[in-house]
């Protein structure tokens, strides 16, 4: 991966999917990588299913971390 991106998050894909659409909304396009989902599409299956981990530019990493440390998590 790009030396220019942070990852800011790792875990399950409900979690991720909520971190991804809040980034997006505030201007910020992250990568999101899928170890599943890579493992699914090339036919293989992994020991951790629904894991994801996203990636912001160096540049908006301080934004980012600020947004995903406010959300208020509902277990």
């Amino acid at each position: 991966m790009n030396t220019d991106y942070i990852k800011v998050f790792g875990g399950n894909s409900a979690k991720s999917n909520r971190i991804e659409q809040i980034l997006k909304d505030s201007g910020i396009e992250p990568i999101v990588k899928s170890e599943s989902e890579s493992a699914r599409l090339a036919g293989f299956g992994t020991p951790l299913p629904h894991i994801s981990e996203i990636y912001v530019h160096r540049d908006e990493e301080k934004k980012a971390l600020e947004l995903i440390s406010n959300i208020a998590w509902e277990e």
